[in-house]
């Protein structure tokens, strides 16, 4: 006679994949590449870059993939608002330790709710559904047509929007809530985590749209309060890693937007923040991204030697990380310092190694920060590897590519680039076609404010100076000169 116990399957032996049945339920009737196409477009409806394809939809299905990194985390929870990841069948964050993990301490709680991005920063309110479990094969596949582009009048709607319901506001209302004298302090929970979390991702939502002028000031404000959260103290532990990592990358967003407008020495001080801060919490992740920031202002302050050093000890603080677009982008990083040292050897091996890796394709490990590294800026930053040897039509060469690559979503970086492009084609002696690149950016600065492209096109302009009387040349410097913006 047969037992129970022998009739029934064998346990799954420790560790092995679960099937993902709820995430196969939402796919519907769509097969898995019209599910990936579908997860791809998301993406693009609120600025995010994922490379999701068939295979990649068969692991979250098959339980490969226990829980997806944070870009894909935000798409899917574009796709179906409401929902928390445990209620797409993934296992809680703190939960899962794979390479691209933080640790479990400095994850979001699995119940919080993470604050949304507010409709006015990406025009896709009108994806809710009904509650229960629906696949996403009924939502109408035309979806991100119907949500133009914002204008670029609306940028400082943008601005006060990013001001109100994230970091300052929560963290105001939390230090306003703390008593005085000796009575008993408020501890501070989850919820300024999460709003601190946010605070990053809309700073660097806004910049991708509309450059670092403007921003900086405000975004100022949300990185002292968490920074006076982080001494209010909080309940748990892991609340308080939660706060010091995010507070790091707030550091480093704030750092970014000081560096991108021109001032270097606040740009230092904040990535030295978030250096202070990784090391605090052994955090290589974090230590690189700070590290990767600080070589890419040493090249622009001029100290190029401390730019190869910072590259090299973000490689280091990188490896054991398993992000090869990482180890790319960090690798760029030592080109372009090596570069303005005129070692073209060294510049030579460093691009080699960068796009080496870079071809190996994007993986889970990726940090989040790493939104904007794509095609478009490894051919960006070549670019100007090129130009600081200068090697002026290899770097127009590698400039029109980037142009061409860059994500319509990427307005500053399309500016910088076409900026860059005009640049190099006003040194490579080909005046016409720099001043019709410098036209373009002028039509691109109503909405992209950032000093570094300003200054490029000053420089530009004044290397087309002698070509005034060339039609198209004298068009735009006439603009240029009509914004005021010739040194």
């Amino acid at each position: 006679m047969t037992s129970a116990t022998a009739a029934s399957p064998p346990p799954a032996p420790p560790g092995a994949p679960r099937p993902n049945r709820a995430f196969r339920m939402l796919r519907g009737s769509l097969s898995p590449g019209e599910f990936a196409a579908a997860v791809r477009r998301a993406a693009r409806e609120i600025g995010e870059r994922v490379s999701c394809d068939a295979r990649y939809i068969g692991r979250v299905e098959a339980g490969e993939i226990r829980c997806p990194n944070y870009a894909y985390e935000r798409v899917f929870l574009h796709m179906f608002p409401g929902r928390a990841l445990t209620d797409l069948g993934f296992a809680p964050r703190e939960t899962v330790r794979g390479r691209g993990a933080r640790s479990a301490a400095r994850a979001p709680a699995p119940r919080t709710e993470l604050p949304r991005v507010p409709e006015e920063l990406h025009g896709t309110g009108a994806l809710s559904e009904p509650s229960g479990v629906t696949p996403y094969s009924r939502r109408p596949e035309n979806h991100a047509e119907n949500h133009p582009e914002k204008h670029p009048e609306e940028s400082d709607v943008l601005r006060r929007v990013f001001m109100t319901g994230t970091t300052a506001a929560v963290a105001t209302a939390s230090l306003a809530q703390i008593p005085g004298g000796e009575q008993p302090r408020r501890r501070v929970g989850g919820a300024e985590a999460d709003a601190v979390e946010e605070a990053v991702r809309r700073i660097r939502l806004l910049d991708d749209r509309h450059g670092a002028d403007g921003l900086y000031q405000r975004a100022a404000a949300p990185l002292r309060s968490a920074y006076a959260l982080l001494d209010e103290g909080a309940a748990r532990q892991s609340v308080t890693d939660r706060l010091q990592a995010s507070a790091g990358e707030l550091a480093i967003s704030v750092g970014w937007l000081a560096h991108d407008s021109g001032r270097y020495e606040d740009a230092r001080s904040h990535y030295g923040e978030a250096l202070a801060t990784a090391r605090l919490l052994g955090d290589p992740g974090l230590e690189a991204h700070a590290f990767c920031n600080m070589s890419f202002l040493a090249r622009d302050a001029g100290r190029p030697r401390e730019a190869v050093r910072a590259a090299q000890a973000a490689q280091r603080a990188a490896g054991p990380l398993g992000s090869d677009r990482l180890l790319s982008l960090l690798a760029l990083r030592e080109a372009g310092g090596l570069a303005a040292l005129s070692d073209r050897t060294g510049c030579e091996e460093a691009l080699t190694r960068a796009q080496r890796l870079f071809g190996r394709g994007p993986s889970d490990a990726d940090p989040e920060w790493m939104s904007f590294f794509g095609a478009a800026e490894l051919a960006g930053l070549e670019a100007q590897c090129w130009s600081a040897l200068g090697k002026w039509s290899r770097a127009s060469s590698h400039a029109r590519r980037a142009v061409a690559l860059q994500d319509p979503h990427f307005k500053r970086n399309i500016a910088l680039y076409t900026a860059e492009l005009a640049d190099d084609l006003a040194r490579a002696g080909r005046p016409d076609e720099a001043a019709a690149a410098g036209r373009r950016v002028l039509d691109l600065l109503g909405e992209v404010q950032s000093s570094r492209v300003q200054s490029i096109l000053r420089a530009t302009a004044r290397v087309l100076l002698p070509h005034g009387r060339v039609p198209g040349v004298a068009r735009f410097l006439e603009r240029h000169r009509g914004v005021g913006r010739i040194a």
